[in-house]
């Protein structure tokens, strides 16, 4: 499950995606997919863009599609969203759950402060309207590559090939909405959860949390600050 924004072809013109998604598909049958609205997926109107509960009909759609009956899924950031709510609904069709600097709110409140304010959300949307035209900052999500203009150069393409201004600052804006904290006790794949020590979108402790509220899920840190598989 991708995160926010993907798009299939660009994901193996960056070499360090590339390499990630090779590893995986070395002992596993790897499915990947663009959400609708993102990438090779077909645009839709902005003011209709998918919500959740959408998304995850699609997810069924694609492993019909492709005659998967059930899979170890693996939710990277806000996919991991999607993908506890896929786990939840589908239980029959979900065999692991492997959650990566994933989170289950995306706005801050007093019973979850690990998340941004509604102020800092808005923010993020302003910049993102400001620099998607253009070399788009993306230090927070890749800070390992801060010191190689090319990479950077190659995250900022591949964002603005995964969506349109318009539906990407749209998509951020839905995200904001996401609570998925309900669901969690209701899980019952067995669940890796996933974090690097110092991301800077999501930290170590809202990752133990996640990990502490889904029944038997194995809680593990990685060294390193960035967000991006």
């Amino acid at each position: 499950m991708p995160g926010w924004v993907s798009d299939l072809e660009m994901s193996w013109e960056v070499p360090e995606y590339a390499r990630f998604l090779t590893r995986l598909a070395s002992f596993s049958r790897l499915i990947l997919f663009d959400k609708r609205g993102t990438g090779l997926s077909d645009a839709v109107p902005i003011e209709n863009l998918p919500d959740l509960e959408q998304r995850m009909d699609d997810v069924r759609a694609v492993l019909e599609a492709v005659g998967s009956t059930s899979a170890a899924v693996f939710g990277a950031s806000e996919g991991g969203n999607l993908s506890v709510l896929f786990a939840a609904t589908y239980p029959e069709r979900v065999r692991a759950l492997v959650l990566a600097a994933s989170f289950a709110k995306r706005v801050w409140s007093p019973d979850y402060s690990w998340a941004p304010t509604p102020e800092e959300r808005e923010e993020d949307r302003a910049t993102l309207e400001r620099e998607w035209s253009g070399d788009i900052s993306s230090g927070h999500l890749a800070p390992g590559a801060v010191d190689d203009p090319a990479l950077m150069r190659r995250i900022a393409t591949f964002l603005r090939r995964s969506a349109s201004p318009g539906a990407a600052v749209a998509l951020n804006r839905m995200n904001t909405e996401i609570d998925t904290r309900a669901v969690l006790p209701s899980l019952t794949a067995p669940t890796l959860v996933l974090c690097r020590q110092d991301d800077r979108e999501v930290s170590t402790e809202e990752s133990r949390w996640i990990a502490e509220q889904i029944p038997h899920a194995r809680y593990v840190e990685l060294p390193g600050d960035d967000h991006l598989p």
